[in-house]
């Protein structure tokens, strides 16, 4: 006689827990599909990729149900959640461990991110491009200083020189390096110490502006924006002079920073303002922020 076979025991899948199971695929991290056309740059990705992840809850013992906003246990693997870019790494639990659990919300300090992390990159370059041009204007107001003290024994050498190697005299020059060789060996002391005052003055606001920026002080965005928008007459005016494709690109970099400045740091009240400058630091800082973008198991 034949025998037949039992039915299995295990539920058949159905066309809701097949729903079911591909919602919780989606919540899982790195899944998720894009919902935008153009790709977002992700500063975050950038500073953990320098600087390594910030996650909470390696060597703790046990991880406990609420700090599943950044830690998880799924069997052996648990899941740390970077609390910089969000990525979470799957890591075993230690052998042996440096504290029992992880610590409290109101003792972790939170990294930077968001918005105020791509201001932050970004005012830091803008800083970095004033201190070294701020740098680089105490150079030369120091060669002037040392120009003016020699002027007499360099312009002897360097007329010789120029003539030994076929130049005509100077003063027959009207444009080029070679006329401003001639007018400045024709300033007189008084005239290259005022220029060296002005480039020592004109250094220290570039310096100025550098710390202030990389410290993110708001005066510091005004002083930028209103010294930067200033040159900008007299640098479109060179360009109708002579134009070059390092004075194209100067004027570019300088109106970004123009439009950056009053656009996105919301200067002089636009767009809301300093007010809403701070709520949109308050919205992408903080555990509210990491709340939203958690997953749901």
């Amino acid at each position: 006689m034949a025998t037949r076979t039992p039915p299995s025991s295990e539920p058949r899948p159905s066309a809701e827990t097949g729903s079911h199971a591909r919602r919780r695929a989606e919540d899982l991290p790195g899944v998720a599909k894009p919902r935008r056309y153009l790709p977002r740059f992700h500063w975050e990705l950038l500073f953990c990729g320098v600087s390594g992840h910030e996650l909470v809850g390696m060597g703790a013992a046990r991880i406990r149900p609420d700090d599943a906003l950044f830690a998880r246990q799924e069997g052996e693997v648990r899941w740390l959640r970077c609390l910089r870019c969000d990525s979470w790494l799957p890591l075993h639990a230690p052998e042996q461990p440096d504290c029992e659990t992880p610590p409290a919300r109101d003792q972790i300090e939170l990294p930077i991110r968001g918005r105020p992390l791509r201001d932050l990159v970004i005012l830091r370059v803008i800083a970095l491009k004033k201190g070294l041009l701020g740098v680089g204007f105490v150079a030369l107001a120091l060669a002037l200083l040392l120009f003016s003290s020699r002027r007499d024994d360099l312009r002897d050498r360097v007329y010789t020189a120029l003539g030994d190697l076929g130049a005509a005299p100077l003063e027959n020059y009207d444009t080029g390096i070679l006329h401003w060789i001639h007018e400045g060996f024709s300033l007189d002391e008084g005239r290259l110490l005022l220029v060296a005052l002005a480039l020592v003055l004109y250094a220290g606001l570039l310096i100025g502006e550098s710390v202030g920026l990389w410290l993110q002080k708001r005066w510091a965005e005004y002083v930028a924006f209103v010294a930067t928008s200033a040159l900008l007459p007299f640098e479109v005016y060179e360009l109708t002079v002579r134009l070059s494709p390092l004075k194209i690109v100067f004027i570019a970099l300088n109106v970004a920073i123009v439009l950056y400045l009053l656009f996105a740091k919301r200067l002089f009240g636009l767009r809301g303002g300093a007010a809403a400058e701070e709520r949109v630091r308050e919205r992408d800082i903080g555990w509210a922020a990491l709340e939203r973008g958690a997953p749901a198991f």
